[in-house]
């Protein structure tokens, strides 16, 4: 992979030969103070209300990389949703409030569109049926070594239902640039 701008990252699915490390090299990351106050208000772990699944930059960095997901904001949606869908108990209404501030309260470029919201429920959703539970919390320090098939494997984060849910993803927002480059093909193994 190349650097690239934020508005043309994306490392998709097809890299589990690459190292955690050789992506998030690629990556042009923001550093913490360059979120804006409100959002590391709801979303920085270290503030006192923060949504349940609140993250670190760098954490959620390297959930974008394992989800194959750009930095646009959809897929900051579908990540952000994953991310909470996978908090044990979360609820519903936890859902529907922070898709409230996301569309209401965050300035742009941080406010989320409908189209954004239809991918953090795909997310969320995606998040919930995982395996993975708490991914927020997983150290990713000691799996920047391994390839991204052997991190995946280890949290149990399946690239054939990701496929799924960008096949959806496709079909309900067929005319956006991030769900343009999506890999949705998947196999359906036999019954």
């Amino acid at each position: 992979m190349q650097h690239t701008s934020w508005k043309e990252w994306f490392p998709g699915l097809d890299n589990g030969h690459l190292t955690l490390k050789q992506v998030r090299d690629t990556l042009p990351a923001n550093q913490p103070e360059d979120i804006h106050w409100l959002v590391r208000l709801f979303e920085n772990p270290a503030s006192k209300i923060s949504f349940r699944g609140a993250v670190s930059l760098r954490r959620h960095d390297f959930i974008h990389i394992l989800l194959g997901r750009g930095l646009l904001s959809e897929d900051e949606a579908f990540v952000i949703g994953y991310t909470m869908g996978t908090v044990p108990g979360v609820t519903n209404l936890e859902r529907i409030l922070y898709k409230w501030v996301a569309r209401y309260i965050y300035p742009k470029p941080y406010k989320m569109s409908k189209d954004d919201l239809v991918a953090y429920d795909l997310g969320f959703t995606e998040g919930k049926a995982s395996p993975v539970k708490a991914i927020y919390k997983v150290h990713f320090a000691p799996l920047e070594p391994l390839t991204l098939a052997q991190v995946r494997q280890q949290l149990g984060i399946d690239t054939n239902r990701l496929r799924q849910a960008f096949a959806k993803e496709k079909i309900a927002l067929p005319n956006t640039k991030a769900s343009g480059r999506l890999p949705a093909q998947f196999h359906i193994p036999p019954t």
